[in-house]
């Protein structure tokens, strides 16, 4: 019988699942995995479910063990940003929201009316705002008459103080005077060169997890997970990204990494590019027109292969979708149809026939390659004078040198190797002017464990990065 003594957890909305590890003399081994029906009413009762069925299958628990847990059940944040100038805020709000627990429903800009900005944040309610605005030593106006804005639509959101710093206390004050809570973090964009998110990152992560607190059926989950922490699962995938890239102290990390995980309702690109830290300042550019961050990750709510899977047919239309398995003619697109309008219905139905399975790998393709090109930058065609483009310019964040593409999601985890390394292949086949990766090496994340992994990178950096290359064959 397997020995375990670290339980990784992942609660969703749907399911709970429960990968099993043994820690042993500095050596990270890993064990089973399983899944379960999440017990919303009592997460007590979905763990204890799951380290039963974990034991059925062969593995004993050790009586002292550790848990860890990511979740996606509270579903993230709300967060409307308020902002200066509307790509800047756009682009800094993505940034924050990566991997924080927050989905971005609106930006809002100095160019919106008042009344406009008082509408949007009655109507969004949002749990989060993110207050950006000017430069240090810029503008002041901006970010001062939107703290205004939020006390006359009276929301009870928290508001992340991140836009020009000398503008902070006169900000934090009035919002004091009219009992909004507020947080103060370092401005977002210090100079036009320059992001600087993880300050609102991280205390956007606190509020997620205060949510969880209170969340209808998950306030027991803080008090069952050892570290007291709750990752957000896409940021647990994102630091799991993060690890193998950049290694940690003692070990060199393998260079560019480029994961696609492909979900019920959403599909997630992440890129990390450690090169891209040595840049200078001028290098980089100015932060509204490039991507050269080192982390970077797009989120396609529409892409996903069940609660969103019609969005996959309206992006490629019906024959679009079929032409990735080489089918054709109106009967099929009608099948097709039929097959994505049940699915969003019925996220949870497994496919049960040759046919449905087929459909099931033409819509990850489809999601797998559309989602790329969003993500990736792309080589221009036409001059713009304005910004000093010529055609052949790369413009946006070039994957061309990566390596290693890690494959994450259920499909993957399901699938023969046949089918995985047909539904990759394809997605990366006919790139366009699309800068996506020139020869790249397919890993499939077989058990489903990146978050895991990222997750115990965070307790563990140096035994995690060891298994994590060795799991993933990146062996020197």
């Amino acid at each position: 019988m397997s020995n375990v003594n670290l339980l990784v957890f992942d609660v969703g909305s749907t399911y709970t699942k429960l990968s099993g590890f043994e820690l042993a003399d500095r050596v990270l081994k890993y064990k089973d995995r399983t899944q379960g029906p999440t017990t919303v009413d009592n997460i007590e009762l979905g763990f204890h479910n799951a380290k039963q069925k974990l034991t059925e299958q062969g593995c004993r628990i050790a009586s002292e063990h550790q848990i860890f847990s990511t979740s996606s059940a509270a579903g993230g944040l709300r967060m409307v940003a308020l902002g200066y100038m509307p790509r800047v805020t756009a682009k800094a709000a993505k940034e924050v929201a990566m991997s924080a627990g927050a989905r971005v429903l609106e930006i809002i800009s100095h160019e919106d009316q008042p009344e406009y900005r008082v509408q949007v944040l009655r109507e969004i309610k949002p749990d989060i705002i993110l207050l950006a605005g000017g430069t240090d030593g810029g503008d002041q106006e901006s970010v001062v008459e939107n703290a205004e804005i939020i006390v006359k639509a009276a929301v009870k959101a928290v508001v992340i103080i991140a836009g020009n710093k000398e503008a902070q206390a006169k900000v934090e004050d009035i919002l004091t005077k009219n009992n909004i809570a507020s947080v103060r973090v370092p401005n977002l964009m210090p100079t036009i060169h320059e992001l600087n998110v993880k300050p609102a990152r991280e205390a956007i992560h606190k509020q997620f997890i205060k949510q969880i607190v209170h969340a209808k059926g998950l306030n027991k989950l803080l008090e069952q997970v050892s570290n007291k922490k709750v990752v957000p699962t896409p940021g647990a995938i994102l630091l799991g990204a993060e690890l193998l890239a950049k290694g940690t102290y003692q070990q060199e990390g393998v260079g560019d990494v480029l994961i696609i995980d492909v979900g019920g309702a959403t599909t997630d690109i992440h890129s990390v590019l450690p090169g891209l830290e040595k840049l200078s300042i001028e290098e980089k550019g100015l932060v509204v027109n490039n991507e050269k961050q080192t982390s970077y990750r797009t989120v396609e709510g529409n892409l996903g292969l069940r609660v969103s899977a019609t969005g996959i047919v309206e992006a490629v239309g019906p024959l679009g979708v079929l032409a990735k398995i080489d089918k054709n003619g109106e009967e099929y697109a009608n099948k097709l149809v039929e097959y994505t309008n049940f699915l969003e219905k019925n996220p949870e139905y497994i496919s049960s026939s040759d046919l449905e399975r087929e459909f099931d790998i033409a819509l990850a393709i489809s999601a797998i390659e559309v989602a790329l090109k969003r993500h990736a930058g792309f080589i221009a065609k036409d001059f713009d004078p304005l910004m000093g483009i010529i055609p052949g310019t790369p413009i946006g964040r070039d994957l061309r040198k990566i390596k290693y593409v890690i494959a994450v999601g259920g499909i993957f985890t399901h699938s023969s190797e046949e089918t995985r390394k047909f539904i990759l292949q394809k997605a990366f086949k006919n790139p366009g002017p699309s800068l996506l990766p020139l020869n790249p090496q397919f890993i499939c994340d077989e058990k489903y464990i990146m978050y895991a992994l990222g997750t115990l990178s965070q307790e563990y950096p140096e035994i995690t990065f060891a298994f994590a290359k060795q799991y993933f064959k990146m062996e020197d």
